[in-house]
């Protein structure tokens, strides 16, 4: 019998588990896969870490796919494993237990790294990121034991965290850099509808703030020192648990020392194919037309695409993403897509009902929905998004673009 292609895939998150979703899909049974997992679990679902550090979810509803779906396809899980180098002469990845996995074709998913601030008291114990389950079950451990935390990052994963730990019964202070929270999705109106309703459930704002330094007792940490921008005076918050959230790099490391180019990501094609012709890179670690991607839609997206080439019909190409979000900001529906920025050429239509926290603004440039901002009422996201990204024409439905449904 004919020997399989060997495919080994490295790392497993959402991205690899939905690549491989849709390659069994096309061709099951095409390859002889191995996938191996620096974490001690089957891939999981990290959009819903903030229901469970928040009590909403237990872990076990994480899960994408049970151990069964893995074996059913005759799928290997290296678990708890970590991919150290790549060899691509001899075309095998050394795991850090020494073991030599062979391959025929390679992806790579290794995803992104949490920034760690270079200030002192950094690595003091209290002090976490936030970006996987193990981070996650830290925080929840120390909110049972500790009253303060400090969440330095007001983008949503920061604001994730801070409404998580306050739904554990701590006191949160949220030091954003930046003069309004989620800046990247969101304009300063929209923002400050979301910050009123987080400090109504008690949590405290430090917007044109910076972080200049932990500071800890016996190792652990028990203030940080902030700043704002305008003055020289520090002020001191107490804290417990400092969790840092202020942003992600693509994992390169393993692609780059085996060669590959990279360029704040791992650099790819529209097939979603390297330097390498055998080896596939998706997810966070990629870089596609000088654009890496953060969100989950992208992701998918690529996965789609990638899956088609490694079984070989070829019928996708990825052409990029239109950025788009829509979720719930601690319970509130937010949808964010496309540029809003403001311009001599551009129009906003705006509803805003602050009494009932609703927040509508679309933007408008040449008879064309270019961006939105979707706060408190998402109700039409989907056909925004779909203008947005057809750039068809809304010149016969202005009256009622603010109220599509």
């Amino acid at each position: 019998m004919k020997q399989k292609p060997r495919l080994v895939v490295i790392g497993h998150g959402m991205a690899a588990a939905r690549t491989l979703e849709h390659l069994m899909a096309i061709a099951p049974g095409r390859h002889d896969i191995t996938v191996i997992g620096a974490e001690p679990l089957p891939g999981y679902n990290r959009i819903l870490l903030s229901p469970v550090l928040a009590g909403e979810l237990g872990k076990e509803e994480l899960k994408l796919q049970d151990s069964d779906w893995y074996a059913q396809h005759g799928i290997r899980l290296r678990l708890g494993r970590k991919a150290v180098a790549i060899a691509r002469g001899p075309r095998s990845v050394k795991l850090d237990d020494g073991e030599h996995v062979p391959y025929d074709k390679l992806l790579l998913a290794t995803g992104s790294r949490p920034i760690r601030l270079p200030i002192e008291g950094a690595n003091l114990e209290g002090v976490v990121t936030y970006r996987d389950l193990a981070d996650t079950e830290a925080m929840i451990a120390a909110s049972a034991r500790h009253k303060h935390a400090v969440v330095i990052g007001g983008g949503l994963l920061g604001l994730e965290a801070a409404n998580g730990l306050k739904s554990r019964g701590m006191e949160v202070d949220v030091v954003h850099l930046m003069p309004w929270v989620m800046e990247r999705q969101l304009d300063r109106e929209a923002a400050s509808v979301v910050q009123r309703r987080l400090e109504a459930r008690g949590i405290r704002f430090h917007l044109g703030y910076e972080t200049l330094s932990v500071e800890g007792v016996d190792g652990h940490a028990t203030a940080v020192a902030v700043r704002p921008r305008d003055t020289q005076e520090p002020v001191r918050l107490a804290a417990d648990l400092v969790v840092m959230a202020v942003g992600i790099r693509p994992d390169t490391a393993l692609a780059e020392a085996a060669g590959l180019r990279a360029d704040r990501g791992i650099v790819v094609d529209d097939t979603l194919q390297t330097y390498d012709p055998r080896i596939y890179a998706v997810g966070e670690c990629v870089r596609h037309r000088g654009t890496s991607y953060g969100l989950v839609q992208p992701l998918y997206d690529m996965a789609k695409v990638c899956a088609t080439h490694l079984a070989g019909v070829g019928s996708h190409y990825y052409a990029g993403s239109v950025t788009s979000t829509h979720l719930k900001v601690t319970g509130i529906d937010v949808f964010s897509a496309g540029d809003f920025a403001d311009s001599p050429r551009r129009q906003s239509q705006v509803l805003h009902d602050a009494a009932n926290g609703v927040y509508r603004r679309l933007v408008i440039e040449d008879d064309r929905l270019v961006g939105g901002v979707l706060v408190g009422d998402s109700a039409g996201s989907g056909r925004y998004s779909e203008l947005i990204r057809s750039k068809a024409s809304i010149a016969r439905m202005r009256r009622e673009l603010m109220f599509l449904r």
